[in-house]
């Protein structure tokens, strides 16, 4: 690709990921780029005011931090088609981003991305928005939403622990009431994230698929689903007396829902870019190394592979 203009963002209030940022940023000054920097976090979001203000295409992103630094970029950039380069620096678990190792040595890392010598991943992506009254009704009240990892309904409040009481259509027909903590909306990139964590499937991001999960259900019946990218999951909202029920994008909040209304999930139009530079890229190894799967307690050597 031809770089002309960068963005550059790393996570908020850290130092280690600041610092390398400004490396980036002068190793592409050097080569003649134009350079829009920022922090990233949840009180800091750079990405409007870098889209708004930039009269000329940006051609990249490097992004900084940890995963929730690369979720933030994915739902600004997605949507305008700018690749991510997301590193690890700062972050902790790190299932989106490349490792810190393989972004060090600043000047290969920008050779490779002038001489196109990378791989591009494409990621699914969901988008949301409020509506009121039945699946007719195709008139949103609200922005739409896009999430990466997964759109979430659950309550939230400052005095209590609430309990939801869901109801979910998919394709205007009602799949189940779930009562609980909430519903997971999830792509195959989410699947091990916060819907691992609430007992949902690993799906490969290769597969165009929405995982829909309960959180603690009281009902042992209520399970996860999988279903076809191109459904339309319906979620209402019944018993909210005191208006906690909230849409979340990737562990952000969106807005509030009221009974009477709803929110409609669909795969989006737009897909987020991410670059890969690992040349034995493996979404395999990923989770082997992420999740530190190492097999049984007593270790069995396989002497049949060979």
């Amino acid at each position: 690709m031809q770089i002309k203009q960068v963005i550059i963002a790393h996570k908020s209030r850290d130092r280690l990921s600041q610092r390398w940022a400004q490396q980036y940023a002068k190793q592409f000054e050097q080569r003649g780029c134009q350079v829009l920097m920022g922090p990233s976090g949840a009180k800091d979001n750079p990405y409007p005011v870098f889209l708004a203000s930039s009269s000329s295409p940006i051609d990249l992103a490097v992004v900084l931090g940890g995963d929730g630094t690369a979720l933030a970029a994915a739902r600004h950039l997605a949507e305008v088609g700018i690749p991510i380069l997301a590193a690890n620096v700062g972050g902790h678990l790190g299932f989106l981003t490349e490792s810190f190792e393989d972004i060090e040595d600043t000047e290969t890392v920008i050779d490779r991305l002038f001489e196109d010598r990378y791989a591009i991943g494409q990621r699914m992506m969901l988008q949301a928005a409020v509506f009121e009254g039945s699946r007719h009704n195709l008139e949103p009240l609200s922005d739409r939403f896009l999430a990466l990892n997964e759109m979430c309904v659950k309550p939230a409040s400052a005095y209590r622990m609430p309990t939801s009481i869901l109801e979910m259509e998919v394709d205007g027909e009602v799949i189940d009431q779930y009562q609980g903590d909430g519903l997971i909306v999830g792509t195959p990139t989410g699947s091990t994230c916060y819907n691992a964590s609430a007992g949902g499937p690993i799906v490969h991001p290769g597969m165009d698929a929405i995982t829909v999960s309960p959180i603690c259900p009281l009902s042992f019946s209520s399970r996860p689903v999988v279903i076809p990218s191109g459904s339309v999951v319906s979620i209402w909202p019944l018993a909210d007396l005191e208006h906690d029920t909230k849409l979340w994008t990737d562990g952000v909040l969106a807005t509030s829902i009221w009974p009477g209304q709803r929110v409609d999930v669909r795969k989006a139009d737009c897909q987020a870019q991410f670059i890969i530079l690992r040349e034995d890229y493996s979404f395999y190894q990923t989770l082997r190394e992420k999740l530190q799967w190492a097999g049984a307690r007593v270790r069995h050597i396989n002497n049949h592979r060979n």
